[in-house]
């Protein structure tokens, strides 16, 4: 019975939702519809106390215990706040105390801290069984303060000395080292691409082959340049597949530290272009964005989840930051690198699941096109439109409800728009819908027919709770039965 009554419950589900996703758009997946989460391996989670040598985790700038293993128990969790994509800081052998991965030792070796090679194939593979990706930090130029090649004669020239002593990478020896590396990771472990930094360290000629080669290695390799200022019309055709869009990472940050900010530069920086922008707010070089609403003495949850719907609902490929759901505070350096606390408040938890579940299902937001309709002092919306699918995003960072009369000729007369957030519904009359939007709220609106009573909605809503019930009698029919 109760095997019966299941796809009538999963139908009327779907049925309600209301979202109408077609299962085409779903396969027909690109880069472009991903989303990253961006972790610090030893600072994420523990899952092996049998590699906790040299770990102290009282101390910010030594090892705390985190590992492959680790990252591999949460990959469910991951999975459920709707990340596609895991991004790893480096994996590569370290010196003492690179717990953060940008002292490389030796770019062929895995560091001890993190596991062995068989945990790491392991991390990928089960991430492969739930359908995301891993990626790898490939910290192209940097080694370590005590690194042995400093004092060996033989390499002082795949050695730069300026501020600190980094790989040379327009050395002919170094590149194929780096080359060779790079694709032996691939191989070994079929791993899904690197983000690649210090882009603008070595020439165009070099990522051309870089990307040449590793394309030869995995088809679809993804490869994601890092390093503020790299993206111009030369680096765009190296191969490289996406880029940092710094430039709107930091406007995004000045928008939304505060309530009652200039907006104005926001939707300039907006890439609209086929090639993807990565677009972010933190990363584990500057002080996390929690920092700056604490300094401001702002409650960071309201700061993030304005951050977070545009970041969601703007053109590019959303990249999160480890902690960012838990609201972790944290200054420059191992400041920025604190622990990750799975037991704390999920309210963020809850919030970026739900805004990663409509990014997955609305293909307007990751293939649809871009048009401003508003934008004054903290005050945003758009809208993104992907065949007949047109989403309006509106976003109140001020300190006052706003109403924002907007023309139906701009989104289309004698429908109306349905929240899916804080499931409000706005129809319009006289020509004009008239969004009212709390302070320090956010709502993504998707065009529908107007529905008047929807009496199939409410029909179909009584359908699922009867159905439920009668599920809940019968189970609780058979435990009787058990008992007796």
């Amino acid at each position: 019975m109760i095997k019966k009554l299941l796809p009538f419950i999963t139908i009327l589900f779907l049925f309600v939702s209301g979202l109408n996703v077609a299962a085409a758009e779903q396969k027909d997946k690109s880069w472009q519809d991903e989303s990253i989460y961006y972790l610090m391996i030893d600072r994420f989670n523990n899952g092996d106390s049998s590699n906790d040598f040299d770990v102290d985790a009282n101390d910010p700038k030594a090892y705390h215990g985190g590992d492959f293993k680790g990252v591999t128990l949460q990959l469910d969790y991951l999975k459920d706040m709707g990340f596609s994509t895991i991004l790893l800081t480096p994996i590569f052998d370290n010196e003492e105390n690179g717990y953060h991965g940008y002292w490389t030792k030796d770019f062929n070796k895995l560091d001890e801290h993190f596991g062995s090679e068989a945990d790491f194939k392991n991390l990928v593979k089960e991430a492969h069984k739930r359908d995301m990706k891993i990626i790898v930090e490939f910290p192209a130029s940097s080694i370590g303060p005590n690194h042995p090649w400093l004092e060996d004669t033989n390499k002082q020239n795949w050695i730069t000395r300026n501020e600190e002593a980094t790989l040379n990478l327009e050395n002919p020896e170094v590149q194929a080292y780096l080359i060779d590396a790079a694709k032996w990771w691939v191989k070994e472990t079929n791993i899904d691409g690197y983000k690649v930094n210090q882009i603008n360290q070595a020439s165009t000629n070099f990522w051309s082959q870089f990307s040449k080669q590793l394309n030869e290695t995995k088809a679809d390799i993804f490869l994601l340049g890092d390093d503020e200022g790299a993206y111009t019309n030369e680096t765009k055709n190296t191969g490289i597949n996406a880029y940092l869009n710094y430039p709107a990472a930091n406007a995004l940050r000045s928008a939304f530290a505060k309530p009652d900010q200039p907006t104005d530069k926001l939707f300039p920086l907006v890439s609209t272009e086929d090639f993807p922008r990565v677009t972010f707010m933190d990363h584990p070089l500057v002080k996390r964005f929690t920092h700056e609403a604490v300094v401001n003495n702002l409650h960071p949850g309201s700061r993030w989840k304005l951050a977070l719907t545009y970041l969601y609902t703007t053109p590019g490929i959303p990249m999160v930051y480890y902690g960012t759901e838990i609201a972790l505070e944290g200054g420059e350096g191992e400041e920025n690198h604190k622990q990750m606390d799975f037991r704390t408040d999920k309210e963020l938890v809850e919030y970026i699941t739900k805004i990663g579940e409509l990014r997955n299902q609305l293909p307007a937001l990751t293939k649809g096109t871009f048009e401003p309709l508003y934008n004054k002092n903290g005050m945003l919306v758009f809208k993104r439109q992907y065949k007949d699918e047109v989403i309006v995003v509106a976003i109140n960072n001020t300190t006052k409800s706003q109403n924002v009369p907007l023309n139906g000729e701009k989104i289309t007369n004698d429908m109306e728009l349905r929240g899916l957030i804080n499931e409000d519904l706005i129809k319009e009359k006289d020509g004009k819908y008239n969004l009212i939007i709390d302070r320090d709220e956010a709502e993504m609106y998707v065009l529908s027919e107007k529905s008047g009573l929807n009496i199939p909605y409410i029909a179909a809503m009584t359908g699922v709770y009867l159905l439920f019930a009668a599920f809940l009698f019968m189970l609780i029919k058979k435990g009787r039965k058990r008992a007796e």
